[in-house]
Order: structure tokens, then C-alpha cells, then sequence
């Protein structure tokens, strides 16, 4: 049902109705947001990007064709855009070596974040995810928190469907990775323990 509504508001804008646009920004502002405020970490920023893509996406609605669904198509516009404001900034992320993790230890962290309170494990993966560089983030992002598809992940991020798979498997551990060197000592001896 969310698809014909798009397209019903789609159709009215591209009409002239340049209002039932306003619907379109109610549905998808706090998703749009969201993703910009993930990737690039800076509130005002985030509104800014949330401003340029509806504005890009309202001036090329007509070369929305359907194909994707409304959603797809305008993350698209808004992770390039994020992509871009990234670039201008030249901000580099720190990124832990994946190669220093073994099994066990993999295993032994998903056990104490296993034993750790919701809240504090949401806190605790916030703030790790935070660590990770954009692309991993953004992918991790996608595949959980919006639970988008493989093939919606393809289209916004342009990356074939089999470096996202690698991508989104790497960051998995580097996600485990920065999770072990961040927890601290006293939270893992106090919940590890059985």
C-alpha cells in the first residue's frame, strides 16, 4: 500500500501539485535524517543533507521511473550525498586490523554481549558502530537497522551485490573487533561470569 501512495503522490507532483510532494518529505524525513546523521556524525549536517535531498529529489522526479521502490531511490540520493560531504570533509577514519581476531575471542564477546542488559548493549553497539568507517557502517546500517534487502543495499550503495556481501561480512567483525577493545575489563569480568 505504501508503493501506490508514493506513486499516487509521485504522479501529483510531477502534475504540478508541487503540495503532495509535502507528503512524500512527512513520509521519508526521519529515515533520510537518520542515515545522515549515521554517517556523518554532525546534527546540523544531517538536517542540511535531509534539506539537499529532498530538494534533488523533488528537481529529478522525473527521472524516477519506478523500477526500485520511492525509498530505495531517494537513499540513494541521500548516501551519495553523505558520500560527498565526507570527501569535502576528508575526515579518515581509524580502522582496527579484522585479522587479529580469532574464533574463540569472536565467540567470547558474543557470549558477554549475549549477558549484557539491552540497553547497555544498545549503548555499547552504538558507540562501537560509531568507530567503524563509513562504508561499513552504512552497510551494517542498511542491513539491520532499516532491515533493507541485499539488492535495495546494491542499488543505494552502487557496490555489486558481491562486495556488499564482503563488506557487510567484514564489517561484522571489525564490528566484533572494536566491541572486545572497547568493552571495559570490569563490564566482561562482571558479565562473563555465569
Amino acid at each position: 500500500m505504501t508503493i501506490i501512495n508514493d506513486q499516487t503522490y509521485i504522479k501529483k507532483t510531477l502534475d504540478g501539485d508541487t503540495n503532495a510532494f509535502a507528503f512524500l518529505i512527512e513520509r521519508y524525513k526521519d529515515m533520510i535524517f537518520s542515515l545522515a546523521l549515521k554517517m556523518l556524525k554532525n546534527r546540523e549536517e544531517a538536517e542540511e543533507i535531509s534539506q539537499d535531498t529532498f530538494i534533488k529529489a523533488y528537481k529529478n522526479l522525473s527521472k524516477f521511473k519506478g523500477e526500485s521502490k520511492f525509498s530505495t531511490w531517494i537513499y540513494k540520493i541521500a548516501y551519495r550525498s553523505c558520500l560527498d560531504s565526507l570527501k569535502k570533509q576528508k575526515e579518515k577514519y581509524h580502522t582496527d586490523p579484522i585479522d587479529e581476531i580469532t574464533i574463540n575471542k569472536i565467540k567470547g564477546t558474543t557470549s558477554i554481549l549475549e549477558n549484557i542488559e539491552r540497553k547497555e548493549r544498545a549503548l555499547i553497539i552504538e558507540k562501537c558502530l560509531d568507530k567503524l568507517p563509513q562504508d561499513e557502517r552504512s552497510i551494517l546500517w542498511f542491513f539491520y537497522f532499516e532491515e533493507l534487502s541485499l539488492k535495495e543495499i546494491v542499488e543505494i550503495t552502487s557496490f555489486s551485490q558481491a562486495n556488499v556481501k564482503v563488506k557487510l561480512h567484514r564489517a561484522r567483525k571489525h564490528l566484533l573487533s572494536i566491541v572486545q577493545k572497547n568493552v571495559e575489563p570490569e563490564l566482561i569480568n562482571h558479565y562473563g561470569r555465569k
